[in-house]
């Protein structure tokens, strides 16, 4: 990982000797001088030691949509009912729903702290490895390749397949294995389409299901207005057992997903001492404000029967509000999901991509196409562990099972940060937050994981010990220097195959000094 001594930087601890980094430049392979006029970034891809270096390409605008689309997904389409569900209350979904938006909104701020002072792609593998180790990095990435992004891909694959074949099954829920085939169609496009034209998709999408959503808020208005909102009788009727509101918040903050999705691509990010955290200014209240209205409307125009018993709520509350029209809202979730899964995919390989530079997955996860500058062979693994999830079909299960695994790893990650102030107080932080603030997350979020685990302890320890059975694959895999030579010959093999088939080559990480 990047670290500074004066004002040069390294590109890899992995690339690292043992002793401290030298400065003079022998190292030329991780090691670069860096010019005042940041000459290196005037191309899109510039030539190192015949490597192909990343240009910070990403605007604000691009930062935002990164955040805003990844995060306007598939969750408002389906979360509401989660929410619902166990809630059983009007009053206190709402207020869970703004509790959601607020805490994912502190726990983005943390991560602008994280972000600007560890300007590095890969997000939490990137803290954790700065701050805890290789091992505990490692963990981290272990985690997302096996349970964390597969499942959110899939969740996402899957919304998208309820709602295109829901107009067909009017009458009951669609057939489980027509679900399956649409979204495994559904992430192989996606997945295909990314690989060119991942920017343009996420700018124009974020557009269209922002549109979409301000409709449904639009005709939310109209039918309160009108005064025939039933949905809001005895606001306060439901359920509150800790479990319940755990289980609530765990839908609630699985629509929130990917407030933290920008810190993965920070080395693309053009100024990200000031865009980051702007895009975190700009996105998050957008997003809070927009999903407390969305789900002002469907209680406006739902029943709350009609609530619990379709996960495709879009559809009834289209049905019911825009006539001949609804068959627009499928085609508004289509487009939420294509955006929401296609920034997943688009972070997850460089996450993917940042392993291999560190030397904790496979070197092909580490090719980029030389003309699009795109991780073929990591978006194509994405892909497939994407649609193994698809052996099972319960989105709610899904959203349970992986989420106390995610939120253990955001709360290391801001500890990191805590622990980083300490162990390292002279790395650069152009932005600091107040001690408080990270404290307070990591209560809420460890008080977040133990809640529903009073009643069903299951996902957790099934989360736990997935994540340690990572432990003897580093130490065999990673930590073990003196591998038979086959191993490093078929990792050859693998990345000269994926130079022929894909037109990749490797691209090496750059990180640019501050001004």
């Amino acid at each position: 990982m990047p670290e500074r001594y004066g004002d040069k930087v390294t590109t890899s601890l992995a690339e690292l000797p043992k002793t401290k980094a030298s400065t003079n430049g022998d190292h030329k392979s991780s090691l670069f001088e860096l010019n005042g006029d940041n000459s290196l970034t005037r191309n899109d891809a510039v030539k190192v030691e015949d490597k192909i270096v990343l240009k910070r390409k990403l605007t604000l605008v691009n930062g935002v949509a990164i955040i805003v689309g990844t995060i306007i997904g598939s969750g408002i389409f389906i979360a509401p009912t989660g929410v619902f569900f166990y809630t059983g209350s009007v009053g206190s979904s709402l207020l869970i729903w703004a509790a959601c938006g607020l805490l994912s909104t502190v726990g983005a701020l943390c991560y602008a702290e994280l972000g600007t002072s560890i300007t590095r792609s890969g997000g939490d593998y990137a803290y954790l490895l700065i701050a805890f180790g290789p091992l505990v990095g490692f963990l981290r990435l272990w985690i997302a390749l096996l349970i964390i992004r597969p499942t959110t891909q899939t969740i996402v694959a899957l919304t998208f397949a309820q709602y295109a074949a829901k107009p067909f099954f009017e009458e009951c829920e669609p057939p489980e294995n027509a679900v399956k085939l649409l979204a495994a169609g559904f992430l192989t496009a996606v997945n295909c389409l990314s690989v060119k034209w991942s920017m343009k998709v996420q700018d124009v999408f974020t557009a269209g299901k922002i549109l979409a959503l301000i409709l449904i808020i639009m005709a939310g208005i109209y039918q309160m207005i009108i005064g025939e909102a039933n949905s809001f009788d005895n606001l306060w009727e439901g359920n509150y057992s800790l479990a319940n509101i755990g289980f609530a918040f765990y839908s609630g903050l699985f629509a929130f997903g990917g407030w933290n999705y920008l810190n993965f691509v920070t080395e693309e990010l053009q100024d990200p001492y000031r865009n980051l955290p702007r895009a975190i200014w700009i996105a998050m209240p957008v997003v809070t404000g927009i999903y407390v209205l969305v789900n002002l409307a469907y209680f406006a125009v739902v029943t709350k029967t009609e609530m619990l018993s379709s996960l495709a709520v879009a559809v009834t509350f289209g049905n019911r509000m825009f006539g001949s029209f609804a068959f627009m809202v499928p085609i508004f979730v289509a487009l939420s999901t294509f955006g929401g899964v296609n920034g997943v995919l688009f972070t997850s390989a460089r996450l993917f991509a940042t392993g291999a530079q560190e030397g904790h997955l496979p070197k092909f996860f580490q090719l980029f196409h030389i003309e699009q500058q795109t991780p073929i062979p990591a978006l194509i693994f994405s892909c497939i562990m994407s649609l193994v999830m698809l052996l099972t079909a319960d989105v709610y299960k899904l959203i349970n099972y992986f989420s106390c695994v995610l939120w253990l790893s955001v709360v290391a990650s801001v500890a990191g940060m805590l622990r980083l102030r300490k162990t390292k107080p002279n790395i650069p932080r152009p932005i600091r937050v107040h001690t408080a603030l990270p404290v307070i997350f990591i209560i809420c979020c460890i008080i977040l994981v133990l809640m529903p685990s009073l009643s069903e302890p299951l996902n957790l320890l099934i989360g736990l010990t997935i994540t340690l059975a990572g432990i003897p694959f580093y130490y065999v895999c990673i930590a073990w220097r003196n591998k038979p030579r086959c191993y490093g010959h078929l990792s050859d093999k693998m990345v000269n195959l994926c130079r022929a088939l894909f037109n990749t080559t490797i691209i090496e990480s750059i990180e640019r000094s501050t001004d």
